[in-house]
């Protein structure tokens, strides 16, 4: 199904997501899903708040043919991921073939990709709504509808994060109100065919769903891979970052931080491949076994070092050289890439792999056995350390800023001094532990987008490396209208209250 239905999709995801449940679910007819059923009770209710998160991860039938290298969310992060000027890789293969790296996807209305970002979080949005709508009536304790509830509130705003990013242009803190248009706004299960709304409007609505989730107060959830009260809080953290709204990023990251359920990793565990979901740090992630992984086209078989994938055998991906300088020789980031890799220092499983200068050993995979299974990180708490360093030192707060930088980079290098600095250098500084930290985990586009900066992949000494990745495309000037996505076509020809295309 190529258009976006948004009161339809729901019949599809849950069908697709029996799981457990599969006699259950096969009791009602393939096209049509009877709500009164699905929501009787708390634990079907589960089942459909459980399909959200498998949909994350996995890359379904649609993917491999239209949209390639998509794993659920997890391919969207790495898409945008090469957006930025921090991970190379050496070839021009998926990333931009799918027209992700040379910004070709995003300014095109009927790219595969475009469409598959757009789509797959409003089906997350849809998932949501019918949840949100129906669990109050379900029968089953309380608590667990409360958490329930929480948790699909939670999912609804993360989708929403990415959608107005995306497809808006940037939230500007001293243009309030943000009325430039962003995406329509479902939040009933009979929402449809709904025109855009602002910038603004979204981002209300994002701060209104995670502040009722956190009040929900989620604290037991069944794992790390359900949305929590702490997982509301860091993307209210998140939110409130992009938005400078830099008081309720401090006052959110700070709980996290203070309250240290999710203590940062030692440096033994920092070097065990980012592929475990019960590293202490790991707020958030997607845990998928062996027989729900895809050996090819998951998130691990793009990145992860060691992937015994045709894709990653001959691709494997790289820092920018000139950020990988800026770590100091006493970090231990600074073994998460090898500048000049051998058969000693850097040993791969099997001849057929190629090495590149730069490349990355940050995440490799979880099982011996498995070529490519590893746990997606959605959250981590070396995020929040870093959202109260930035925050306190753009409120010019650089005492607090500095403490609060000390306090992650002391883990990382045990020689590490409290930075000296103060003001732009502060912010400068806490910028370059922000890329190095968070690398390959989908933030760096966004990041330039929300400070509007520019895009500059000039720096890299392994030149000839990017532009052949990326089709030449080596710097965009901030604000460029490249920045924003357009909406994709089927949006548009299936919904006649679309409004007008994005410039």
């Amino acid at each position: 199904m190529k258009k976006i239905f948004y009161s339809a999709i729901f019949a599809s995801m849950i069908l697709g997501w029996s799981g457990c449940k599969k006699d259950y679910l096969q009791t009602t007819p393939t096209d049509r899903v009877d709500n009164t059923s699905i929501f009787s009770t708390t634990a079907n209710a589960s089942v459909a708040l459980n399909g959200i998160y498998r949909y994350m991860f996995e890359r379904t039938a649609e993917t491999t043919s239209n949209a390639q290298g998509k794993p659920g969310v997890a391919g969207i992060l790495l898409g945008i991921d090469f957006m930025g000027e921090d991970l190379h890789q050496a070839a021009a293969t998926w990333f931009t073939s799918t027209g992700e790296g040379n910004y070709v996807a995003a300014r095109t209305d009927n790219a595969a990709s475009n469409l598959y970002y757009y789509r797959t979080f409003f089906r997350m949005i849809g998932n949501a709504n019918y949840i949100i709508d129906n669990i109050d009536a379900a029968e089953g304790l309380a608590a667990d509808k409360s958490r329930i509830k929480a948790e699909a509130l939670t999912l609804r705003a993360y989708a929403y994060s990415y959608l107005v990013q995306f497809y808006g242009t940037r939230y500007n803190p001293n243009a309030k109100p943000n009325n430039q248009l962003a995406v329509p706004l479902p939040l009933k299960s009979t929402d449809t065919k709904m025109p855009r709304v602002s910038v603004e409007a979204v981002y209300t609505a994002i701060v209104a769903d995670l502040d009722a989730a956190i009040a929900l107060n989620a604290v037991s959830v069944p794992n790390k891979t359900h949305a929590s009260v702490w997982v509301s809080k860091g993307l209210r953290a998140r939110v409130a970052l992009t938005m400078g709204d830099y008081t309720n990023a401090i006052k959110y990251a700070k709980e996290i931080v203070d309250g240290n359920a999710f203590p940062l990793m030692s440096q033994a565990d920092y070097q065990t491949g980012f592929n475990n979901i019960n590293l202490s740090e790991y707020m958030w992630g997607a845990n998928p076994t062996t027989e729900q992984g895809d050996t090819f086209g998951s998130f691990y078989a793009q990145i992860a070092y060691n992937a015994n994938s045709s894709y990653q055998r001959s691709t494997p991906k790289m820092i920018n050289s000139k950020l990988y300088d800026l770590i100091s020789l006493t970090d231990i980031r600074k073994k998460m890439w090898e500048p000049s890799p051998t058969a000693t220092n850097f040993p791969l499983p099997l001849s057929t792999f190629v090495r590149r200068p730069y490349m990355t050993r940050k995440f490799s995979v979880k099982a011996v056995g498995d070529p490519s299974l590893g746990d997606v990180p959605w959250m981590r708490s070396a995020e929040m350390h870093l959202i109260l360093a930035e925050a306190y030192a753009r409120s010019g707060q650089d005492a607090l800023a500095q403490t609060a930088l000390f306090t992650l980079v002391s883990k990382r290098d045990l020689s590490a001094v409290k930075s000296p600095k103060t003001g732009t250098d502060l912010i400068n500084e806490i910028m370059v532990n922000r890329r190095v930290e968070l690398w390959g985990e989908g933030f760096r586009y966004l990041d330039l987008k929300r400070l509007n900066l520019p895009l500059d992949r000039t720096t890299s000494n392994v030149p000839n490396y990017v532009a052949a990745s990326v089709a030449n495309v080596l710097q965009i000037p901030a604000g460029d209208p490249r920045f924003l996505f357009l909406i994709p076509r089927d949006e548009i020809n299936a919904n006649p209250n679309i409004g007008p295309q994005n410039p």
